[in-house]
């Protein structure tokens, strides 16, 4: 098979060479755009964004609104992303699977990259919801945490699980009961993310880190330790070094997670809290090690054989972006037709080959053999149920901890 032959590049190394060719290595990822987002609006526009105070519910605090389902009648499907998420042919203006979709249903998507960052696409399209107004979105992909704030706030609707027998069956058990949705009846995960540390051995010559104390208390790294300006992630793999549970942690753990990085800032140990630009830092070793997110460095490992990365024993922080059905979506059914399309494993295979973050779907690994040993065998892409079960997801926040617990993390990290 073609993909397999040596003067061609794998679907992961492909990915990441037209990643670099098409924004360069220094630009930023579509994860750490994401993940940055959160901090970076305490840094433009202070914490009342992340409150919700104002935000008036719309009516209830659990189930949205429906409106009348055209999609037996109009076979279309409007589904919001992320830019660079999904798979792309070789000439980068189709995507296969959503073509694949559409010759099997007769169903069209209208696939928009048009989500940049949570909490801007959140101020567009909640004055919409608040009024009871259609976004004109049938899908939407949101980070757990916020999608966690628009299930609170009744702005996602509840979904159909006779129109979900794939994504019902197949979901993995690491993502199936978030505190946030137990049981997944308002959200499916499009993707997962695991936060690891990433180290360059070069830039380490022989120092060995396998742990977050490692980064925080080493002087031989003093100045070349990054990590993430993503509060969840830094404080969530501080919290398991310390031996407390980010699921179940209380204000003192928080806070006394923040003074163990606090001392490590003022000894200098830590250089910064990146966002969009660790992964060049690491590539070029002005990071020596890092709090990174592992579909990055499955990206970095296929361009610079001296990245590498290492799950503590404490274990690791996972995530997920999220599928939800806004309130007012004219073509709910055909959204979860969607929705349960990429629950197949063998389109889920599809999709982990290009985007190289955790697939939430049971199943994937002899289809993405097919396309891509070396993905498959990537436990970042397709965890085993070892490294599953040392996986942790920071528990969801009340609004008030919300901006206490970001206002804290954002006068540590100076933003």
């Amino acid at each position: 098979m073609e993909q397999y032959e040596p003067d061609r590049h794998t679907p992961v190394r492909a990915a990441a060479v037209r990643r670099s060719l098409r924004d360069g290595r220094a630009a930023p990822t579509r994860r750490s755009l994401l993940r940055a987002s959160a901090g970076g609006l305490l840094a433009a526009g202070g914490l009342g964004a992340l409150t919700g105070c104002g935000i008036p519910a719309a009516g209830r605090t659990q189930g949205g609104t429906s409106a009348e389902d055209h999609s037996a009648t109009e076979k279309v499907v409007d589904f919001s992303n992320w830019p660079e998420y999904i798979d792309v042919d070789a000439s980068g203006k189709t995507h296969p699977t959503l073509g694949t979709f559409a010759r099997r249903t007769g169903i069209t998507v209208k696939y928009t990259e048009d989500i940049n960052d949570n909490n801007e696409f959140f101020g567009k399209i909640q004055p919409q919801l608040a009024a009871g107004q259609a976004t004109g979105r049938d899908i939407i992909v949101l980070t757990d945490w916020l999608a966690a704030r628009m299930i609170r706030l009744g702005y996602v609707q509840k979904l159909d699980a006779a129109n979900l027998p794939h994504a019902f069956t197949n979901l993995s058990p690491q993502f199936r009961n978030p505190d946030w949705d137990p049981g997944r009846a308002y959200s499916y995960p499009w993707q997962g993310i695991s936060t690891v540390i990433a180290f360059n051995k070069k830039a380490l010559d022989g120092i060995e880190v396998r742990s977050v104390s490692d980064l925080l208390d080493n002087p031989r790294l003093k100045g070349r330790v990054g990590f993430l300006s993503e509060m969840r992630d830094s404080v969530g793999m501080t919290m398991l070094d310390m031996g407390k549970d980010p699921g179940k942690f209380t204000d003192d753990d928080f806070d006394a997670v923040l003074a163990r990085l606090q001392q490590a800032v003022d000894r200098g140990q830590i250089r910064r809290f990146t966002g969009n630009d660790y992964t060049s830092d690491l590539s070029k070793g002005d990071l020596a090690a890092c709090v990174a997110w592992g579909g990055d460095i499955v990206q970095l490992k296929a361009d610079n054989p001296d990245v590498d990365y290492v799950i503590p024993a404490g274990g690791y922080m996972t995530s997920t972006d999220n599928m939800l059905i806004p309130n007012k979506a004219r073509h709910k059914t055909n959204a979860e037709r969607l929705i349960d399309f990429y629950y197949q494993p063998e389109e889920a295979a599809a999709l982990a080959a290009y985007v190289n973050y955790v697939s939430p779907v049971d199943g994937v690994k002899p289809y993405l053999e097919k396309i891509d040993k070396s993905a498959a065998e990537n436990p970042l892409i397709l965890p085993d149920r070892a490294m599953q079960a040392e996986s942790h997801a920071f528990r969801a926040l009340t609004q008030k901890e919300e901006t206490a617990y970001e206002a804290k993390f954002a006068k540590l990290t100076g933003a």
